[in-house]
């Protein structure tokens, strides 16, 4: 059953690395997104030792905020996405969380949208997309939409996963549904959102869809290499081999 608006909140996973010209901009778009739509929030910060100094402008922002809204839970060194979400979780006090790039590829206007999708029919899960509706991908090159087509097309072939974007790394989780998922998921990096997908239709929770428009990182450098294409071709085996 759907909870009332009045008693949800909501908790913003943010795993960093190397984001300190970007936290301060996707935190403001955060807090502006809930506040506009009135729903109870926190933002967890979930930084890896970032030499670049992404912690000290954190504590800045938590200074500004409040700790009730910025919640800082650092850890030593990169340890992978899989595990910073089940550190953040730990210190989540949101039945509901949402995912998201730290890196403004992901802007949190559409944070409304995925909030009134999960009311619609009370979803387990909702992801966003950008290959339905008005979705979309602005500053990648031919070549690289190419590939993250194919990549999407391929993996609807093989998995048939029940959600047009598995790649994708903008979604809402009922709470309890995140661990159990986290919980059921092997893979790392690139792959482990396309697992997360996977395993959530595997185990028969409902995803909703929300149209996004995907904008390549503003500043800094994209992470996505030829090492991360090999390893998404190797995940995608193991999960059609394994689901």
């Amino acid at each position: 059953m759907a909870s009332k608006k009045g008693s949800d909140k909501y908790s913003v996973l943010l795993p960093t690395y190397n984001e300190r010209d970007n936290l301060p901009l996707i935190v403001w778009l955060l807090v502006r997104a809930f506040q506009e739509s009135g729903h109870d929030f926190e933002i967890i910060v979930i930084d890896d030792g970032s030499p670049d100094g992404t912690l000290e402008v954190a504590q800045q922002l938590e200074k500004i905020y409040g700790k009730d809204r910025i919640v800082l839970r650092p850890r030593a060194k990169k340890l992978g996405l899989g595990t910073a979400y089940i550190h953040g979780m730990k210190h989540a006090t949101g039945n509901y969380i949402f995912i998201m790039d730290a890196d403004l590829s992901h802007h949190p206007k559409f944070i409304p949208e995925f909030i009134s999708k999960q009311q619609e029919r009370d979803y387990d899960v909702v992801s966003g997309t950008r290959y339905r509706g008005s979705g979309g991908v602005y500053g990648w090159d031919l070549k690289r939409k190419l590939i993250s087509r194919g990549a999407n097309y391929l993996t609807q072939i093989l998995l048939r996963p029940g959600a047009s974007d598995l790649t994708g790394s903008f979604r809402l989780y009922k709470k309890a549904v995140l661990e159990k998922l986290v919980e059921s998921c092997v893979s790392k990096g690139y792959v482990f959102q396309m697992e997360m997908i996977v395993r959530a239709r595997q185990l028969g929770f409902t995803i909703g869809e929300v149209p996004i428009t995907f904008v390549d990182r503003v500043y800094g450098e994209s992470k996505l290499g030829g090492n991360e294409v090999i390893s998404f071709v190797k995940g995608l085996l193991y999960l059609f081999a394994t689901t």
